[in-house]
């Protein structure tokens, strides 16, 4: 099963360490805990809208940029749903 959760974390944490910056830095920006932070990337912890809102904002990143890449990844793993299709119906 995919959780939001966890793609939300690897996002945070995939742009993160693009921009070359540490656990303790970008918490810090975004005033949360070190912990805290490492949380949310790890999946273990869901963020609210307003400290993933700031979490983004100390990454440089857009929230709405962050959600639209989670929804692709969770479109990705998603099994493809099948229907059926009576062709004796009329």
């Amino acid at each position: 099963m995919v959780l939001m959760r966890n793609e939300i974390g690897q996002s945070l944490r995939s742009a993160r360490i693009a921009q070359g910056r540490t656990l303790r830095d970008v918490a810090k920006t975004a005033r949360v805990s070190l912990g805290y932070l490492s949380e949310v990337e790890r999946g273990q912890k869901e963020a609210s809208s307003e400290l993933l809102n700031s979490i983004c904002i100390a990454l440089n990143l857009s929230l709405s940029t962050v959600l639209v890449e989670v929804a692709t990844q969770i479109r990705l793993h998603e099994s493809p749903v099948l229907t059926v299709v009576d062709t004796n119906a009329a």
